[in-house]
């Protein structure tokens, strides 16, 4: 066929952004219902869902279970977006998938956007290649979130809740937890992150209105053992059992204990990486207590061959060459404290992009003090912010807030190839680049690499 899944998923005819549930609630009563084939660990928040849902999915394949995963913004390939036991979707799936949703879609007075019509397709594949259990991870809110049309998961997951998307989901955390929690359905466990008092209110609230038990980690009972940075050990916590010099491994990995479980290794280096894996763990033991079967094996087994990228990631050396997808100033500040811990003492060439509409004077006030040169891209994104708007902020948050000497000249990259080719020209073959701000970027970043 000619016809090209891709290019229909991304019309632009599809990509209003039109919160609601009823186009896509009549779409798979169209496809008769797949979301229903198989379990769902449905998960929202704002920072650390994608990394939650990459830790929860692997463990429950490390089980023996047939694993589907639906995350959003997509990095790289459309394809990379729905996964079946860690390998994206083929194209020849892609295409009998889309096909079967079109022409559903085709046939609605009111079309589907362009998110519905991705979740939709998921839905589809989960269905016919006979997935046991599906990871499926919130676009935007919650509540009101295509995604939402799931109606009985097995677990309901909200990560850590920031200030985000304010000018649709709230300005506060209280509004936008309402938004978060909108996914919790009656007598479904709930696992959510330790919020701020306010978010943590809201959830409880939902939580008892729907009957739903609620789990939430005691991250006093996890010890950060250490990690293996390029071939050298980093202690982070002397109180932990396990030591990072005890880990002969050539890849990058970070090992920490949880409760019971003692000297997990996961090859995510973040520093907020571990407590992401807590949030997973107690989302595993809310599935057991619904009668899937995990073992302790699986458990760790699982969090070990996690694989999510963007996230605190070294994607080349000579120099080293780090990118993160953080883009809030919460997401920022656990960038910067996962550089600190990986790489103490050393200073970055940044090269930075972000959306328009994110809090990026926060964030650079997170980033500059690390950095010892900058370079300004513009993502490939409608809502990007221009590089040399970006430059501008660069110079004044830096010199005007923290007299940072490195921040007077940030280069203005042409593209993304041009960014990548002056940040290792500034590291140098032996320094260290970060790239950071936006999702958006990474996937032609490693292109360019």
């Amino acid at each position: 066929m000619s016809f090209d899944p891709v290019a229909y998923l991304e019309n632009p005819a599809w990509r209003a952004s039109k919160l609601g549930l009823g186009r896509i609630a009549e779409l798979v009563e169209r496809l008769d219902h797949p979301e229903r084939a198989y379990g769902i660990v449905h998960v929202s928040g704002t920072n650390g869902k994608g990394s939650v849902s990459a830790f929860a999915a692997s463990v429950l394949q490390a089980a023996g279970l047939r694993v589907g995963m639906f995350t959003s913004p997509t990095i790289g390939a459309y394809e990379n977006s729905i996964t079946v036991d860690g390998a994206r979707i083929s194209p020849d799936d892609l295409l009998a998938a889309t096909v079967a949703v079109r022409d559903q879609a085709e046939a609605m007075d009111d079309h589907p956007t362009e998110f519905e019509l991705a979740c939709a397709v998921a839905f589809v594949h989960f269905a016919r290649v006979g997935c046991d259990i599906a990871v499926v991870e919130v676009g935007l809110g919650g509540r009101l979130d295509s995604t939402n049309v799931i109606e009985s998961p097995e677990a309901c997951v909200i990560a850590r809740i920031a200030l985000d998307h304010t000018g649709i989901l709230g300005t506060t955390l209280a509004e936008i937890a309402g938004e978060k929690a909108g996914i919790v359905k009656q007598g479904v466990p709930v696992v959510s992150w330790p919020q701020e008092p306010d978010a943590m209110s809201v959830i409880e609230a939902t939580a008892l209105k729907f009957d739903a038990p609620l789990a939430v980690p005691d991250f006093a009972e996890l010890s950060n053992g250490g990690m293996v940075v390029e071939g050298e050990a980093v202690c982070v916590d002397a109180g932990a059992r396990g030591s990072a010099s005890d880990v002969s491994r050539e890849t990058n990995v970070r090992i920490f204990s949880y409760k019971q479980y003692r000297d997990l290794e996961i090859g995510l280096i973040g520093s907020y990486q571990p407590y992401n894996a807590a949030l997973a763990i107690e989302t595993i033991e809310a599935l057991r207590k619904r009668g899937w079967a995990v073992s302790d094996e699986a458990l760790r087994i699982g969090l070990a061959q996690a694989v999510w990228p963007g996230r605190f990631e070294i994607v080349a050396k000579h120099p080293t060459f780090v990118v993160d997808g953080g883009h809030n100033p919460q997401g920022a500040r656990a960038l910067a404290d996962s550089l600190r811990q990986a790489f103490p003492g050393r200073k970055a060439v940044f090269v930075i992009g972000v959306l328009e509409d994110k809090e990026y004077p926060e964030m650079l006030e997170e980033l500059l003090p690390l950095g010892s040169a900058f370079v300004a891209i513009e993502p490939p994104n409608p809502r990007a912010l221009p590089a040399a708007k970006l430059a501008r902020a660069i110079r004044w948050t830096g010199q005007d807030l923290l007299g940072c000497s490195a921040c007077t000249a940030p280069y203005v990259a042409k593209d993304i190839p041009d960014a990548v080719a002056k940040a290792r020209e500034l590291a140098g073959d032996e320094g260290l680049v970060c790239a950071a701000g936006s999702l958006y970027s990474i996937a032609e970043i490693k292109r360019a690499l």
